[in-house]
């Protein structure tokens, strides 16, 4: 799981709200809601955002309420990925389960500025920030959580499995 893009980077504490906020759910479309993302932030965001962009969080990304459609959006919008200093727990459960790839970084997040280009691989844990030259480390992503986002989320895994 290799992902290349530019960053595209957020503060702290960023609800999931601010991600989608309520008066768009209704639909879960994921285009729709990808066109959307991020209008608790900024009105038209997402229309900066090209197909295999990489979002970075701060601190608790994704708290608040466990929308399902806050990862849904995100991936909606052409973001697989989203590397963040830390994750509020539900959020990151939803965001595997819907099939986008999380990763925890730390106070490494201060290592990518907004527009720098990233190389992500899900798999071992490394990012590249091909701007600056830094090497960041992350966990990787767990066999079998792999195994869920290969599948396109936690749905689709059981899906297969019950086939």
């Amino acid at each position: 799981m290799k992902y290349t893009g530019k960053a595209h980077k957020v503060g702290d504490h960023i609800d999931t709200d601010a991600i989608i906020p309520a008066r768009f759910l209704v639909t879960s479309d994921p285009v729709e809601l990808g066109k959307k993302c991020f209008e608790g932030l900024e009105q038209g965001w997402a229309s900066r955002i090209n197909n295999g962009d990489i979002l970075v969080g701060g601190k608790n990304f994704g708290c608040g309420s466990s929308r399902e459609h806050a990862p849904i959006a995100i991936i909606g919008s052409g973001m697989p990925a989203v590397i963040a200093h830390s994750f509020a727990r539900i959020f990151y459960r939803n965001g595997f389960n819907m099939g986008l790839v999380l990763l925890e970084i730390g106070d490494d997040t201060g290592k990518i500025s907004d527009g720098d280009q990233l190389e992500v691989d899900a798999s071992t844990g490394e990012i590249k920030n091909l701007t600056t030259g830094d090497i960041i480390k992350s966990l990787p992503v767990p066999e079998f959580m792999a195994d869920i986002l290969s599948k396109g989320g936690l749905v689709n895994y059981v899906r297969g499995k019950v086939a």
